[in-house]
């Protein structure tokens, strides 16, 4: 159940709405509805993570506080294309976690259980699900691209554009692509009796295709193909 949800169901068992109403409303039975009227003052004063959505058990004030700034975190590693892998993520949750225990007074009876966070991989997975984030795989040129040396080239390339003079008729940029004519699509459907679907072995036979067009999108200058052959055989009905 989401904390939104249930802060729903306290709002309205406050404004008068019975527990039996609430239980048959939300689809849950009485004594779920009571077990979160019971906790509503914990509930209350829970502020999720940005991006949390649920949160599957009440956990200390340090946990959240500790999550909120590893979003924060996670969300500037993002925006400057830094790799996080679950490792790194785990490294910095205990980092966060050992800093905010070092600055919050606690007692001898509590500090046992608030050193014991390990950034588990079972801490880990809830923290996905609760805060969304996942897994992609990075592609092309993506990868090694320098983004800070892309904008002081775009900068430079714009003062050479004003100071000669040039228009956007006069300004062309080309770049190339691979094209993978015998590759199979790596998804397909099955019927509902089969579990699996056997693999088959990818195909790498590739042409390089060169594109290049001017600024103003109305001169495309004629595709280009590189291969090692005059003529590949599945093109040798197309006229270059």
């Amino acid at each position: 159940m989401s904390i939104e949800l249930k802060r729903e169901i306290i709002e309205k068992n406050e404004k008068g709405v019975r527990v039996a109403d609430l239980a048959r409303q939300y689809g849950h039975s009485t004594s779920t509805i009571c077990t979160v009227l019971k906790q509503k003052e914990l509930i209350k004063g829970i502020t999720p993570a940005k991006g949390v959505t649920i949160i599957s058990k009440l956990r200390s004030s340090l946990h959240e506080k500790m999550e909120k700034l590893l979003m924060v975190w996670v969300t500037e590693k993002q925006l400057k294309g830094d790799t996080l892998t679950q490792g790194i993520i785990c490294e910095k949750a205990r980092a966060i976690y050992g800093d905010l225990l070092n600055q919050t007074p606690r007692t001898s009876t509590d500090e046992a259980s608030e050193d014991s966070f390990k950034a588990s991989r079972g801490w880990f997975d809830n923290f996905r699900k609760r805060t969304g984030i996942h897994s992609v795989v990075r592609h092309g040129e993506a990868v090694s691209s320098d983004v800070k040396a892309a904008e002081e080239c775009l900068k430079t390339f714009s003062e050479l554009i004003e100071a000669n003079g040039y228009i956007p008729q006069q300004i062309f940029n080309c770049d190339e692509t691979g094209l993978f004519w015998k590759k199979m699509p790596n998804r397909t459907y099955i019927t509902a009796e089969e579990k699996i679907m056997r693999g088959h072995k990818p195909m790498k036979d590739r042409l390089t295709l060169a594109l290049c067009t001017n600024a103003s999108g109305d001169c495309k200058i004629k595709l280009c193909l590189y291969t090692i052959r005059k003529t590949p055989e599945p093109l040798s009905h197309i006229r270059f």
